[in-house]
């Protein structure tokens, strides 16, 4: 077929007849007979709608592909809490273990031996396979590489881990005319004026140029150490203000 061109209403105004033109190729068939005209704005309205399609199912298809190619990254929390537990390990490192102290021992692999022991008051703890061993006085560390050395005779390249979760050994105690008297976790740079602190401060009536530290010696006996407050705020004797030990006992008469 041909062309032919029929004479339509203007958008421009009611009073005048736009001609346009139907491809009467397009003509197609319908049923009962009847005839279906395709003009060109239904032909092009066909072909946008295909297209936009297409582009549509091929967006969602590439980004399903996406979305499988990349694994999930990590939660916030998750990476914190790998970061806190990392730096725990790590900070044990240097730690002395004393007794009362509870140690988590990790066996990679060997749930039958890891388990958590505390440490008795020879200093002693005892494991399966590995018997009775000395741990306080050594650190963590030295301890792995202990356990590590007994545990070749049964085990194939051990992997052992030691973290302290309970520091009951690395501890002092604060008596006297303190605000908050008791017992404190001690850190290994805790001197006597950093014990006050902590207690509060000094209550009322407190002899501050009086006050001293109650010290165990190896051999079972005690010592007094002195340490005049007064002073040392103003700067003289500040070799009093000593590091404390675990197991010392700050006297605040």
């Amino acid at each position: 077929m041909g062309a032919a061109t029929i004479e339509r209403p203007s958008a421009i105004g009611p009073s005048r007849i736009e001609p346009f033109t139907i491809d009467l190729s397009a003509i197609e068939p319908g049923k009962g007979g009847e005839v279906l005209l395709m003009t060109e704005p239904m032909a092009a309205h066909r072909i946008t709608a295909l297209l936009t399609l297409l582009v549509l199912v091929s967006i969602g298809a590439f980004a399903q592909s996406g979305s499988r190619s990349q694994p999930p990254a990590p939660s916030a929390a998750a990476a914190d809490k790998h970061a806190g537990e990392t730096k725990a390990a790590h900070s044990d490192s240097s730690y002395v273990i004393g007794a009362n102290d509870v140690l988590a021992i990790n066996v990679w692999k060997e749930p039958d031996i890891s388990r958590s022991v505390p440490v008795r008051s020879d200093g002693k703890i005892s494991l399966p396979l590995v018997g009775e061993l000395q741990a306080g006085g050594q650190t963590p560390r030295q301890l792995e590489q202990e356990i590590t050395k007994r545990l070749q005779n049964y085990i194939s390249e051990p992997e052992v881990t030691v973290i302290v979760t309970d520091s009951k050994s690395q501890r002092m105690n604060i008596m006297g005319m303190v605000n908050r008297p008791g017992a404190y976790l001690l850190t290994s740079s805790t001197t006597v004026l950093d014990a006050i602190a902590m207690a509060g401060g000094f209550k009322d009536f407190a002899k501050q140029k009086s006050i001293y530290v109650l010290r165990q010696a190896p051999d079972g006996t005690q010592k007094r150490i002195p340490f005049n407050y007064k002073e040392v705020i103003k700067g003289k004797d500040p070799e009093q203000n000593i590091r404390l030990q675990a197991g010392d006992t700050l006297v605040v008469p």
